[in-house]
């Protein structure tokens, strides 16, 4: 069973950088693909960024492009989410998940693409 562990998170001023982990152990697909998705209390889930294992293809969303660039380390199975010029909004809990296959660009950024999920670390923005 694949399990999902992030860290990272953290209270900052805007302005400031944060960067997320994400380890990811119990048996990660060669195909996989990961992703760093955020909520907020009455929101819904949405992903931040994407990175497809085979040829590190990636997707964000249009409010953090510019701004957070996603990596993955093969070899120690980890995915980070680099995070610079925060902003109050990005204000959430942030969760790494992983799919176990390899999706096509279109759909690396929907919730029901993956199948594990980690617990989530709290990143709050604020002066």
């Amino acid at each position: 069973q694949v399990q999902l562990v992030e860290s990272g998170g953290g209270l900052v001023q805007p302005g400031a950088s944060l960067r997320l982990s994400c380890a990811s152990s119990g048996g990660t697909s060669p195909k996989s693909t990961m992703a760093w998705f955020r909520q907020v209390p009455g929101k819904e889930r949405e992903c931040v960024a994407a990175i497809r294992r085979r040829d590190r293809a990636t997707a964000y969303a249009d409010s953090v492009k510019g701004r957070f660039t996603v990596s993955r380390d093969n070899v120690k199975n980890m995915i980070y989410l680099q995070m610079n010029s925060l902003k109050p909004e990005d204000t959430a809990i942030y969760y790494c998940a992983e799919s176990a296959g390899s999706p096509i660009i279109s759909s690396l950024r929907l919730a029901q693409t993956y199948d594990y999920w980690g617990q989530g670390t709290q990143v709050t923005v604020s002066s």
